[in-house]
């Protein structure tokens, strides 16, 4: 898994989507050029506000929680495969959840202080044993399908998934997001998202599109984002935020995987 890959899928969709367009010093015509529906919808969530406005907002409000969900599909750069994902993080980078490969089996991971712990069933140790032997394959079932291992969370194998950990550095892309002017960037309809009312806004570019889904009680927070990029296709839900993580170490005997590689 590669927070890498996340990060990029968010990364493409607010940055296409014009979201830095809109920030302060920049010039708004060509977005409120584009996005008529906000004159003729002076009522209702975000009255008044543009597309590209509106997406600044959730961007900021996002940016700001101190802890969430994440729940989704996204491609795999390495592997060119897709990493289903359920976590929740916060950016003292602690987080909990699951992650597969291609809906292959399943592993859980908490990490917590500099420690990070992972689970993993059978078929998820056999998905990922692609050029071993039987032998090899089995060995590793055996010692590890169904038991809780440790890593030092700054350790070679386990900087990727810890990395994806930390809440901060994954919404720098979110801050950092490029440049552009906005103009393809519309309001949508308003509908709901896992119950909460949201704002749909919509962005075209070529044959690519983008969707957020912004709630429009309480704080502007992204709940969903949609790519229909060629490059980087996906789907992320956003929910939990600014609750605390559940990050505890595990209980029982676990398999220290530092020790056993000496």
């Amino acid at each position: 898994m590669r927070r890498t890959t996340l990060a990029a899928l968010c990364l493409t969709a607010v940055t296409v989507a014009g979201v830095a367009g809109c920030l302060p010093g920049e010039d708004k015509a060509a977005d409120k050029t584009a996005d008529k529906t906000t004159a003729a919808e002076p009522k209702g969530p975000f009255a008044g506000l543009t597309g590209g406005e509106i997406a600044e907002r959730a961007l900021a409000a996002t940016s700001g929680a101190s802890s969430l969900r994440m729940k989704g599909d996204v491609p795999d750069d390495e592997s060119g495969g897709t990493i289903r994902i359920d976590m929740a993080l916060d950016k003292r980078g602690e987080c909990a959840g699951t992650m597969s490969m291609n809906g292959e089996g399943k592993a859980d991971v908490v990490k917590t202080g500099t420690t990070l712990y992972m689970k993993y069933d059978e078929k998820f140790l056999r998905a990922q044993s692609d050029g071993s032997s039987k032998e090899e394959t089995d060995g590793v079932v055996a010692m590890l399908a169904g038991k809780w291992t440790k890593m030092a969370a700054t350790g070679a194998d386990a900087k990727d998934i810890a990395g994806f950990c930390d809440l901060d550095s994954v919404l720098a892309d979110f801050k950092d997001a490029g440049s552009g002017p906005g103009a393809g960037v519309t309001r949508g309809a308003t509908t709901t998202v896992d119950g909460t009312p949201a704002l749909v806004v919509n962005e075209k570019d070529g044959k690519d599109s983008y969707t957020l889904y912004v709630a429009t009680k309480g704080k502007p927070y992204i709940l969903r984002l949609e790519s229909k990029s060629a490059k980087d296709p996906g789907t992320i839900a956003f929910s939990e935020y600014d609750k605390p993580v559940a990050a505890k170490k595990p209980t029982g005997e676990i398999l220290d995987l530092d020790a056993l590689g000496g």
